[in-house]
Order: C-alpha cells, then sequence, then structure tokens
C-alpha cells in the first residue's frame, strides 16, 4: 500500500511540474526579440501584415516600429473588452507624446465595430483584424484564444508583457515603467 501512494504521490508531483511549467510558459514571451521593421531589417510575421481600418483604409503593422506599442485585441461582443477600451484611450491621450502608440484589433464584423466607434470613438487607431484575430492574439502567447488580450511591444519590436484578460490602471503604470 506504501508503495502505491509513493507512486501516486510522484505522479501528482509530476503533474503539478508540468502545469506550472506550462502556466510560466504563458506568461513569458516568446522567443528572441521580434525584429521591430526598419531598413534593412526582415520582418517578422507580426509585423509584416496589414489590416484594414474600419473606415477602408489600410494599416501597416509595420508603421508602428520603432517606439513602444501596446495592441489590444478586443470585440464589441465582449463586454470586458468594452469596459477597458475608455481606460486604454486615455492612457493613449496621456502618452504619445512620450512615444507610446496603441492599437486594437477589432476581432469582430466590420459593421459593428464601425457601428460602435461612431458611438464611442477612441483617439487610437483602430484595424479590422477580424475571426482571424483570434489566431494572431494565440500565436502572439493567447493560449486560450479569449478576449481581451494586450500585449505590448518595446520600441525596438521585442514582445515585453502579455496579459489575458481587462487591463487595469496598475497594469498600464507598470508597463509604462518598464518598456
Amino acid at each position: 500500500m506504501n508503495r502505491r501512494k509513493l507512486m501516486l504521490g510522484g505522479v501528482a508531483a509530476a503533474a503539478a511540474f508540468a502545469g506550472a511549467g506550462v502556466a510560466w510558459r504563458q506568461l513569458q514571451p516568446h522567443g528572441a526579440p521580434v525584429a521591430a521593421g526598419g531598413q534593412g531589417a526582415a520582418l517578422d510575421p507580426f509585423w509584416s501584415q496589414a489590416f484594414d481600418t474600419p473606415d477602408g483604409a489600410s494599416l501597416t503593422l509595420a508603421s508602428f516600429s520603432g517606439k513602444p506599442l501596446l495592441v489590444n485585441f478586443w470585440a464589441t461582443w465582449c463586454p470586458p473588452c468594452i469596459e477597458e477600451l475608455p481606460l486604454l484611450d486615455s492612457f493613449y491621450r496621456e502618452n504619445k507624446a512620450k512615444s507610446w502608440q496603441v492599437l486594437g484589433l477589432a476581432v469582430d464584423q466590420p459593421s459593428a465595430v464601425r457601428a460602435w466607434l461612431q458611438r464611442k470613438p477612441l483617439g487610437f487607431p483602430v484595424a479590422m483584424a477580424g475571426f482571424s484575430g483570434t489566431e494572431l492574439s494565440k500565436s502572439l502567447g493567447n493560449l486560450s484564444g479569449g478576449l481581451p488580450f494586450t500585449v505590448v511591444f518595446g520600441a525596438s519590436g521585442q514582445l515585453l508583457h502579455r496579459k489575458s484578460g481587462k487591463v487595469t490602471p496598475e497594469d498600464l503604470a507598470q508597463w509604462v515603467q518598464l518598456a
């Protein structure tokens, strides 16, 4: 009987260790620094993407290179997303003179985003990632694919922070200090 308890304890410890490893991996930035573009720089697949804006213009991620960038994946049908947008808009307005950029990538239907933005305009750019935005967010570490999801890139393009769930003022204050 003791041998069985010892074996079950070992299996439980191994499972706990594996779970802790997965959790640690999810909270860490993935891989080497991401190239942010510029003259002669090889673009990472993330930075080479382009999206339509709600008004139909094209927006390239490479145009955000060289300055800290907060990217927020959101949708009009996501209550926590809608709740955090005013906070992100205030953050943008307060920090754009300090070179901070904010980009909202809407994982939603263009018509819903246009209607929402007409009622509640945002000061920062919004682009239409569509439902394929879920896959893009997963490539940046959003393992569950849930919304809202936010990533922060440093001025050189490296992924510094990621957060699943609603952003808080404390998150933003910490990210500004560390970027």
